[in-house]
């Protein structure tokens, strides 16, 4: 798989970049950089939307592309569901389902497009990014909020109630729920290029 280094791809790396800065932002006890944090994400979730705009207008779709879009995604919003986990703001076991379905789908991705192999993706993967973005940002803004001393002290129950702990828990659940289903049909959808590297690997160990 040849790596190009096109403006669209710069954009996905872009979005991996920003994850180290997001989190260091939101884990700051500094209530700015908190805020700042925010922002981050909300760039990183433009660039998630302009890299696929500007790969379609301009041409620039590659294989490489192709894989490393969907990665950018899962980095950036798996750190930001463990993050969730470790401040108490998700329940553990919905978190830990999305996170192990997407690097799942990633490493069987990887493998497949390291043996010429790529995926067919689907709208409906695009769905459940977008969901989870979707999410990811309910809960950061509301966080922010809480912590930032005008909205705790105006809006202090409003804050409280949308993040109550059932109501985040279902949420969450719905989610997950969501991410599984389309991880069972993007296996369904691929299932003969996954029985192709099966037959491929079970070639290879017999000639060892």
């Amino acid at each position: 798989m040849k790596i190009t280094f096109s403006p669209p791809n710069q954009l996905t790396l872009l979005r991996i970049l920003l994850t180290p800065v997001f989190l260091a932002f939101l884990f700051s006890p500094n209530i700015l950089l908190r805020q700042l944090s925010l922002l981050v994400f909300i760039i990183a979730l433009l660039t998630d939307w302009y890299d696929g705009w500007v790969a379609r207008r301009w041409g620039y779709i590659t294989r490489w592309g192709a894989f490393l879009d969907p990665l950018a995604d899962k980095i950036v919003t798996s750190a930001a569901l463990v993050s969730f986990l470790i401040l108490g703001l998700a329940p553990a076991w919905p978190v830990w389902l999305i996170v192990i379905r997407d690097i799942a789908i990633t490493l069987l991705r990887s493998y497949s497009e390291y043996k010429g192999k790529p995926f067919d993706t689907s709208r409906l993967a695009k769905t459940k990014t977008f969901i989870q973005f979707t999410v990811i940002y309910y809960v950061l803004l509301l966080y922010v909020a809480r912590g930032t001393p005008y909205f705790r002290e105006h809006y202090s129950t409003a804050i409280d109630m949308l993040l109550d702990t059932t109501l985040i828990y279902v949420v969450m659940v719905l989610t997950a729920v969501i991410t599984v289903w389309t991880g069972i049909s993007y296996i369904a959808g691929n299932w003969n290029t996954i029985r192709s590297l099966h037959a491929y690997s079970s070639r290879t160990t017999e000639s060892r």
